[in-house]
C-alpha cells in the first residue's frame, strides 16, 4: 500500500511550535521542523517508524539550550520516499540538511536508526561540535538479529494503514505517555513500507562498529538500562572501540528510551547536551 498523511496528523502540526522548512538531497525533497532560536543547531535524526513529529516531546524541552532541527528521515513523514534506503543515502541527506539550512558546526543526535546515520555523518569528518548517539542498533554481518522482527514492524504499519488508534498502538508500546501513542496511530502511515523493509535488513548487513570507532570525540552513547538493543556486553565492546566516547544509562528504560522514561531520559540528555554546548 503507498504511503498516507492523514489530515488529523497534518493537524498536529498546528500545535508543534517549530517552522517546517524543505531541504533537497539529489532528488529528495526532505521536510525538518525548525524549531529556530539562537542556540547551537542540534540535529535529531529519528528511528526507523518515527516521523519527524514524534520526537516533538523532546525537542521542545531542549529549546532553551538548543535550536533543534527534527529531519523527515527519507520515507517518513512528510519527506520524500526516495527509492534506495542505505546508511549513506541516509548520510547524505543528512549532510544535505546541514548544508541546505547553514547550520555552522551543529550537535548530532539520533534515536536507533538515526543513532547509526548519525554514526556515519560523524565519522565521515562532517564538522560537528559533537555527536550524541542514543541506543543505536548494533546488530550487524556475524551478530545477532535485530531485536524488533520485520514481521511486528510490518503488522503495525498494516495497522496504520487500515485505520489504527492509541490502543492498538499501546498493545506493542504499553509504556509510552497516552499523547504518543495517539500520534504514532496518525503518523505511522506516513511511512514507506520499502523503506522499513530495506532499514530492517540494513540491521544486519551494515555493521555500527565500521562506523563506530571513527567517530571522534566529543561523542556520548546513550543507552536505556534494560534496553535488548544496547546490551551490558554491547556497551563493554562499544566502550573498547571507541576509548574517547562518553557513556550515560537511563535508568528504568528500553530502547525506547525518551518514551519509556521521559523524565529521567530528558534530565540526562540535557546534562549531556549542556557539557557539548
Amino acid at each position: 500500500m503507498t504511503r498516507s498523511v492523514l489530515q488529523a496528523a497534518l493537524a498536529d502540526l498546528a500545535d508543534v511550535p517549530a517552522t517546517s522548512r524543505w531541504v533537497r538531497s539529489g532528488a529528495v525533497r526532505l521536510h525538518v521542523l525548525d524549531y529556530g532560536g539562537p542556540g547551537v543547531p542540534l540535529v535529531l535524526l529519528p528511528g526507523i517508524t518515527s516521523p519527524a513529529i514524534t520526537m516533538d516531546f523532546v525537542a521542545r524541552e531542549l529549546t532553551d539550550l538548543v535550536r533543534p532541527v527534527v529531519v523527515d528521515v527519507r520515507g517518513r513523514g512528510l519527506s520524500d520516499t526516495g527509492s534506495s534506503w542505505t546508511l549513506d543515502d541516509y548520510a547524505a541527506d543528512t549532510r544535505a540538511v546541514i548544508a541546505g539550512l547553514e547550520l555552522e558546526r551543529p550537535l548530532l543526535m539520533g534515536h536507533s536508526m538515526g543513532a547509526r546515520i548519525a554514526a556515519v555523518v560523524a565519522a565521515g569528518g562532517a564538522d560537528l561540535r559533537g555527536a550524541v548517539l542514543v541506543d543505536p542498533p548494533m546488530s550487524g554481518p556475524g551478530r545477532g538479529p535485530y531485536p524488533t522482527t520485520l514481521a511486528a514492524f510490518r503488522g503495525q504499519l498494516a495497522q496504520a494503514q487500515r485505520g489504527t488508534d492509541a490502543d492498538e498502538v499501546a498493545a506493542a508500546w504499553p509504556r509510552w505517555p497516552r499523547a504518543e501513542q495517539e500520534l504514532r496511530a496518525r503518523w505511522l502511515s506516513s511511512c514507506a513500507e520499502a523503506a522499513i523493509v530495506a532499514t530492517h535488513e540494513g540491521f544486519e548487513s551494515e555493521d555500527f562498529f565500521s562506523a563506530w570507532p571513527s567517530v571522534p570525540a566529543p561523542a556520548v552513547l546513550v543507552h536505556g538500562a534494560d534496553s535488548p538493543v544496547v546490551t551490558a556486553a554491547g556497551v563493554v565492546e562499544a566502550a573498547a572501540a571507541n576509548p574517547a566516547a562518553g557513556f550515560v544509562e537511563i535508568p528504568d528504560a528500553g530502547h525506547m528510551v525518551f518514551w519509556d522514561n521521559p523524565g529521567a531520559a530528558l534530565a540526562l540528555l540535557r546534562g549531556v547536551l549542556e557539557r557539548l554546548v
